[in-house]
């Protein structure tokens, strides 16, 4: 008697095989859907970006592990983490001047979690770092961010300095991820520590995702007005929505080789 299939197999080959346009389709409802489930089951809506920020340190802890257990930095981009350092450092400042709370603490962590890395993959490690591979210029990064913060950032009553750090941090965080993908781009086949991390910062960025279009609709639209007027506050959503989907499909692929019972991640070229 033939075996049944595996549910999951069967799904996971039927939206393989489904063409581009229905697989961004079933994509943006599946965030939608997991956009209700979460306005329904969390109170508080404002421990949504709490929880952003808790996964994001544990997935540096996850490095941290990687790095001291197994003594190699392969497949991890120093660029990015020094992307991550910078947008951690600007957003610390812009917490201790403008809010301080729970934030802050968490930014504080996460940034010596990071600085740790960056310091093992820079000294310790680094006979082991690829540096052919981790070829994605910061400058394309840092420089547009720097520009676009100049141009556009909050009208609140906070010090100027202070409201372009506050945009530049926000810009810089939707997009320091690239130097990773790069990486993983060009080696094809992904480690377990380093698709865990990854695969922390896509819930870490979906969860900051939610927790803003939730509260936009809690808001009907007054949150927006509350970040000020101009092409800010569509540019706060629009960078969450875009570091979203960046890393939307290497999660895919981390979660289809999870349900296979595969150790490594591998991405087909040109996904990432």
């Amino acid at each position: 008697m033939k075996a049944s299939r595996n549910p999951i197999h069967a799904v996971s080959t039927w939206i393989r095989r489904q063409p581009p346009k229905m697989k961004v389709f079933l994509g943006v409802m599946s965030a939608i859907v997991a956009l209700v489930f979460l306005s329904l089951v969390v109170e508080d809506h404002d421990n949504l970006f709490v929880a952003a920020e808790a996964v994001h340190a544990i997935g540096t802890c996850v490095l941290i592990y990687k790095l001291s257990q197994e003594k190699t930095c392969a497949g991890l981009s120093l660029k990015s983490q020094e992307l991550t350092a910078l947008f951690l450092a600007v957003r610390l400042y812009c917490s201790f001047v403008m809010e301080y709370d729970i934030h802050t603490l968490l930014d504080s962590a996460t940034l010596g979690t990071t600085l740790w890395v960056i310091y093992m993959i820079r000294f310790k490690l680094r006979s082991s770092y690829m540096a052919d591979k981790d070829n994605f210029g910061i400058h394309y990064v840092v420089i547009p961010c720097a520009i676009l913060s100049l141009l556009i950032h909050p009208t609140t009553s906070h010090h100027i300095i202070n409201r372009i750090c506050w945009a530049f941090c926000v810009y810089l965080e939707a997009i320091s991820v690239l130097p990773q993908l790069r990486v993983m781009q060009n080696v094809e086949i992904v480690e377990p520590f380093t698709a865990h991390y990854v695969f922390a910062l896509g819930v870490a960025r979906f969860l900051s995702c939610a927790h803003w279009v939730i509260q936009v609709f809690d808001t009907r639209g007054r949150l927006l007005t509350a970040l000020g007027y101009g092409l800010w506050p569509s540019l706060v959503l629009l960078s969450e929505v875009v570091q979203t989907f960046i890393l939307a499909d290497f999660c895919y692929y981390y979660v289809k080789s999870v349900v296979g019972g595969h150790l490594v991640v591998r991405i087909p070229s040109g996904v990432v």
